[in-house]
């Protein structure tokens, strides 16, 4: 099944799934050296972050592995263990992510260092996942397991740290948290707020946070 979704292969994917629909939920391996297992409907998004195929492609394949009986939130909902919502928000996914809030994914589960897909999504900057998480009715001020801060905390943290380089996308975010009424002065577990964060350079953001 890999094979078959590393190379796009809609027809073979639609094919294998009508032979043995408990492919649409058996995990597959990352790859070869790589061999942990993670639900179909994860590993998708993982060929979008790595540029195999794009988000609009991944949503058709992910689109047909759900006709099949695909699990929404993969095989179980587990603590610190990320569904294919957080890995979606998290891998770059964007217009997968809205496929699966659509379908009814666990907006407010938490996943890897206890972050919901509110906090992943804030940490890559990816706007248009939180405006619709948000939409969807994500706990806009909910603090993650491992470092008890917020999705805004998340933001403007990986606006400095995260994988995605476009300030613009991290200002976005950060805008539609403060206008759906994120509380900026909530600390994280050392006690740091957003603006402890913040350095003479960091204008713009300190405009969004004012």
């Amino acid at each position: 099944m890999k094979k078959l979704i590393d190379n796009k292969d809609y027809k073979g994917i639609e094919l294998a799934l009508s032979q043995n629909p408990g492919l649409a939920n058996e995990g597959i391996p990352c790859d070869d050296v790589n061999i942990t297992k993670a639900h179909p409907l994860h590993r998708i998004c993982d060929g979008v972050f790595s540029k195999k195929y794009t988000d609009e492609e991944a949503v058709k394949m992910a689109k047909i592995f759900l006709v099949f009986g695909a699990n929404i939130n993969g095989n179980i909902l587990a603590e610190k263990q990320d569904t294919p919502l957080i890995a979606a928000s998290s891998l770059h996914a964007d217009n997968v992510a809205i496929l699966y809030i659509d379908n009814g994914a666990a907006i407010d589960h938490a996943g890897c260092h206890g972050g919901t897909a509110l906090h992943w999504a804030a940490w890559c900057g990816r706007d248009k996942v939180v405006r619709r998480l948000i939409e969807e009715g994500a706990e806009i001020n909910k603090l993650c397991i491992d470092f008890k801060a917020t999705p805004l905390f998340w933001a403007v943290h990986g606006s400095k740290n995260g994988a995605n380089n476009n300030m613009d996308n991290y200002l976005q975010c950060v805008n539609i948290l403060i206008q759906s009424g994120a509380d900026k002065n909530i600390p994280n577990g050392e006690g740091k707020t957003v603006f402890d964060l913040l350095t003479d350079e960091d204008l713009e953001l300190k405009e969004e946070l004012r």
